[in-house]
């Protein structure tokens, strides 16, 4: 076992930094663990292996990062012989000890969880019953394969999924898109901040909107209309957002869409107060509307009452009744 071996230093350039078979690092947080060693040095030696001729590394590449941040030339260790565990064992022992004492990101789940399937060759009945729960995950088919999924995706999307800590539903959504739909997608998503519900609205309109038109979801990303929007400096994020969700629903809906802004048109044309709002029926299903309004003095409610009195003989209003 590692804690038998002895704890030696070992030179940190006889050490294969290139050989990644047991790391499943991405984006680490550097800064706590070097301000700690720089004050008491280092608490776990790295676990190392000799194979030809070097020392891979099993547990430890973020310590000898920090270590050779900080100019020292050796690091101490427990080191295995070569044929002295399997792989899968070493790989397992390393999985163990930084869940012990530091924990992983979603993205480092899912790499972790990958290699055991697709390097080590571990049957995914058992990853799931013995590795799953590890990670604080729930045992089951679905959520390895959401994480599966997500080791495969590009280093940019695994980048945007951690930092906007994006739900597992949604990585399940970019997960349905072909890598060149997710670039694309990404390029108009990542700079909104957008939220969850936000997110789950725009992958859903791009999706069934690629399959309305028979292209391409980058197709759809690029459309100048949706371009001009993103480069608006002069709009807030939340404006582009609902602005760009607008774009999107009428190219879901175009139809609706067509009625919307009839809807619209016939609203202008009534020239009504800005205290006084008119709203058609959900989905324009059946005739009628809705009337909004705020008053806060008796002049502001009589003038509310002149305006609707008058709405009585213009037939624009007529029309918005009947649906026409």
């Amino acid at each position: 076992m590692a804690e038998m071996k002895p704890i030696q230093k070992m030179p940190l350039n006889q050490i294969d930094l290139t050989d990644d078979t047991f790391s499943v690092n991405y984006l680490p947080d550097l800064q706590r663990l070097r301000s700690s060693m720089e004050e008491i040095g280092l608490i776990q030696p790295v676990l190392l292996r000799k194979k030809s001729g070097r020392y891979q590394i099993v547990c430890g590449f973020r310590r000898i990062s920090v270590k050779m941040e900080l100019g020292k030339s050796e690091i101490e260790s427990r080191v295995f012989e070569e044929g002295e565990m399997e792989e899968f064992q070493l790989f397992s022992l390393s999985l163990h000890e930084n869940l012990a004492t530091r924990g992983f990101n979603a993205v480092e789940k899912a790499i972790a969880l990958d290699k055991l399937i697709h390097r080590f060759q571990i049957n995914p009945a058992a990853v799931i019953k013995n590795f799953l729960p590890s990670f604080s995950l729930e045992p089951n088919e679905k959520i390895l394969n959401t994480y599966l999924s997500l080791a495969r995706m590009e280093d940019e999307i695994k980048t945007y999924v951690l930092k906007e800590e994006v739900s597992r539903s949604n990585i399940r959504r970019l997960s349905a898109f072909v890598p060149d739909d997710r670039i694309a997608i990404l390029s108009m998503i990542a700079p909104l901040k957008l939220g969850e519900n936000r997110l789950r609205e725009i992958l859903t309109f791009l999706e069934e909107i690629s399959r309305r038109m028979k292209g391409t979801v980058r197709e759809v990303v690029e459309r100048p209309e949706i371009q001009a929007v993103l480069f608006q400096k002069e709009l807030t994020l939340s404006q582009k957002t609902e602005r760009i969700k607008k774009l999107l629903q009428g190219l879901r809906y175009p139809k609706m869409h067509q009625m919307e802004e009839k809807f619209e048109r016939k609203r202008k044309d009534l020239n009504l107060p800005s205290n006084l709002l008119l709203h058609h029926q959900p989905f324009f299903e059946g005739r009628g509307l809705k009337v909004e309004f705020q008053f806060g003095t008796m002049e502001e409610y009589r003038s509310i009452l002149q305006s609707l009195s008058n709405l009585a003989h213009k037939k624009e209003f007529e029309e918005m009744i009947l649906g026409v």
